[in-house]
C-alpha cells in the first residue's frame, strides 16, 4: 500500500496543472520502470479490435464488431519492465463519463499471451476503469519460458502485481482521485491469478472473484496416462455422449429431483461396466479396455509406489469435455508447462513421466512459480478483502475438487467456516463446464454479488444462475456456498430458481 501511496505521488507531480482533466495528457505520465506508450480518447461505440493488439497477436475476426456498444473511454496502453527480461504489455479503459469510482482488473486464460479485449469491455460497461496485462509474452504457448525465468516469473504474479500499481495511479491521474475500492475479476489461468494476488499481495484488492483456478498438476498427464499410452484405453470422442447419458441415468436423480443434473458428483456410484459391450465394440457400448479407462479417469492420481493421493481427477457428468484431456493428445497447454518449465526440453515425451520420481520434480518451487495454492489468507482477510470462489461440477479442464481441497485447506488454516465465512465463500455449479457453459445454469451475477459483499457486508447466502437456449433463459437455480446444496420443495417448476432452497449435504 505505500509503494501505491508513493507511485500515486509521483505520478501526479509529474503531470501539467490541467492533464488529468484529458485522456491524451496522461501520455505524459512517468513511472519508475514503464513507459506510457499511447493514451487516447475513443468514442462511444467506435472501438475495434486492434489487428494485431500491441504487437502480441490476435486480430479482428469476420462479423459483427462486439465492441460497437461500448460507451466512450480513455484507452491507455503501457509497457512495464520490472526485469531486465521483463516486457509485459497492459491496457487501462477508463470510462469518459458516468464511472462508478471503482477499479476492476480482469484476468486471463491459458498461457495468456494477449490483452483480455472482452473481460475489459465487460468491465467497462458496468463503469468500471479497468486493466488487463497480456502477462510478459507472445501468444499462448508456454515456450516464451524455456531460459527465460524472469519471463515464466512475470506470468506467474509479477505481470498482475505491477499492472495492478500502475493502473490504480493512472486512474489516480485521470478522475483526480483514486479508485474507491477494487477488484480482481478471473477465471481459469484469471482464478489462480486472483487467488496469487490474495496470497501474495494482500492489499492490491478489496475484493476476489476466483473461478476454477488453474493450478498447474499432472492431472492432463493422468488423463493421458489412462487414455493415451495403450491405443486399446481410447475412447473416441464419439462414445462421450453415450458414457453422459448413462451416467446421468445412474445419479441424476439422487438429489431427489430428475433434472439432468448431478447436484454433488461425489454421490455419484456409476459403474462403466454398465454399458460395456457383451460382444464386438459398437457405437453404443465400451469395451472393457474403455470401460477401465472411465473408471480411472474418476479415480483420484496416486503414487503408484507409496499409494499416497496426489490430486483428484475428474467428476462424473464432464464427459462431454473429455477430448480437452483425454486425447487424441494430451492438454497443449500442461504439455508446455512440463516441456518448457520442467524438463525445459522441447522435445520431451510425455510417456515417460514417472508419477513417482517425477512428482517431486514438477512440484519443486521454481516449476510451481504460478501456482496459487497458500492457504493462509489471514491478511487479505485482516483488511476486510472478500474472496468468492466458483467452479463448475462438469469442468472437464480443472477438477473442481481441487478448488475445494483449497477451498477446506483456508478454513482448516484460519479457525473454521464460522471463523472465516464472512471473508470467503465458494458456490459450485452443478452441469456447469469450464468457467460456463455445459447443460446447467451457468450465467450468474459474480460481480454485483462481491461488490454487494464488499460494500454492504452481505456475505452471499445463494447467487440466482440461469441457463439459456437460443438466448432464451429457460432454467433459474440457486448456487449455494459450499457445502449446502440446492434442494427442490416439493412444489412448482423445477426450472424456477424460487422452488429450491440451500440445505445442508
Amino acid at each position: 500500500m505505500r509503494r501505491l501511496k508513493i507511485l500515486v505521488a509521483f505520478v501526479l507531480a509529474s503531470l501539467p496543472a490541467m492533464a488529468a482533466t484529458t485522456c491524451e495528457s496522461l501520455a505524459s505520465l512517468s513511472f519508475p520502470d514503464a513507459t506510457i506508450n499511447s493514451a487516447q480518447s475513443v468514442a462511444a461505440g467506435a472501438f475495434t479490435l486492434p489487428a494485431n493488439p500491441n504487437g502480441r497477436g490476435g486480430g479482428r475476426g469476420p462479423g459483427a464488431n462486439p465492441y460497437k456498444d461500448l460507451p466512450a473511454f480513455c484507452r491507455v496502453t503501457a509497457t512495464l519492465k520490472p526485469s531486465s527480461d521483463s516486457d509485459i504489455k497492459i491496457e487501462v479503459w477508463l470510462p469518459a463519463a458516468d464511472w462508478n469510482q471503482k477499479y476492476e482488473a480482469v484476468g486471463n486464460g491459458g498461457w495468456a499471451g494477449v490483452i483480455s479485449y472482452s473481460a475489459l469491455a465487460d468491465a467497462l460497461r458496468d463503469g468500471y476503469a479497468t486493466s488487463s496485462t497480456d502477462t510478459g509474452h507472445v501468444g499462448g504457448s508456454g515456450s516464451f519460458a524455456l531460459g527465460h525465468p524472469e519471463k515464466l516469473i512475470d506470468f506467474g504474479w509479477r505481470s498482475q502485481h505491477e499492472m495492478t500499481l500502475k493502473s490504480k495511479a493512472i486512474v489516480a491521474a485521470f478522475y483526480g482521485s483514486g479508485a474507491r475500492l477494487s477488484y480482481w475479476n478471473g477465471c481459469s489461468t484469471g482464478g489462480r491469478q486472483g487467488l496469487k494476488e490474495a496470497q501474495k499481495f494482500p492489499a492490491d484488492y478489496d475484493g476476489i472473484i476466483a473461478g476454477a483456478p488453474a493450478n498447474r498438476t499432472a492431472l492432463a498427464l493422468y488423463i493421458a496416462s489412462a487414455q493415451l499410452k495403450d491405443p486399446a484405453s481410447y475412447i473416441p470422442p464419439a462414445k462421450y455422449p453415450l458414457i453422459h447419458q448413462a451416467v446421468i441415468a445412474a445419479c441424476d436423480a439422487r438429489d431427489g429431483v430428475k433434472d439432468g443434473l448431478i447436484t454433488d458428483p461425489t454421490k455419484c456410484n456409476f459403474d462403466p461396466k454398465t454399458i460395456e459391450c457383451k460382444g464386438a465394440d459398437g457405437a453404443d457400448c465400451l469395451t472393457a479396455a474403455q470401460a477401465e479407462t472411465v473408471r480411472k479417469s474418476y479415480l483420484a492420481a496416486t503414487n503408484p509406489r507409496t499409494g499416497q493421493t496426489l490430486f483428484p481427477a475428474l467428476t462424473p457428468g464432464s464427459e462431454l469435455g473429455w477430448a480437452t484431456l483425454g486425447g487424441p493428445q494430451p492438454s497443449p497447454i500442461i504439455l508446455d508447462h512440463y516441456k518448457y518449465v520442467v524438463y525445459k526440453n522441447p522435445d520431451w515425451d510425455w510417456r515417460t513421466f514417472d508419477f513417482d520420481k517425477d512428482i517431486v520434480r514438477s512440484e519443486e518451487p521454481d516449476n510451481v512459480v504460478m501456482n496459487s495454492t497458500d492457504p493462509n489468507l489471514a491478511p487479505f482477510f485482516a483488511h476486510k478483502g472478500k474472496l468468492l470462489m466458483y467452479h463448475g461440477w462438469a469442468d472437464p479442464n480443472i477438477s473442481p475438487l481441487s478448488t475445494i481441497q483449497y477451498y477446506k485447506s483456508v478454513l482448516d488454516t484460519l479457525g473454521g467456516e464460522q471463523k472465516t465465512s464472512d471473508s470467503v465463500r465458494l458456490v459450485l455449479a452443478p452441469g456447469m463446464g469450464h468457467c460456463g457453459g455445459g447443460e446447467g445454469p451457468n450465467k450468474m451475477d459474480l460481480e454485483g454479488t462481491l461488490d454487494k459483499w464488499v460494500e454492504k457486508g452481505a456475505a452471499p447466502d445463494k447467487i440466482i444462475a440461469s441457463h439459456a437456449t437460443a438466448g432464451k433463459v429457460d432454467r433459474t437455480r440457486p448456487l449455494c456456498p459450499y457445502p449446502q446444496v440446492a434442494k427442490y420443495g416439493g412444489s412448482g417448476s423445477i426450472d424456477e430458481a424460487a422452488n429450491f432452497s440451500c440445505v445442508a449435504p
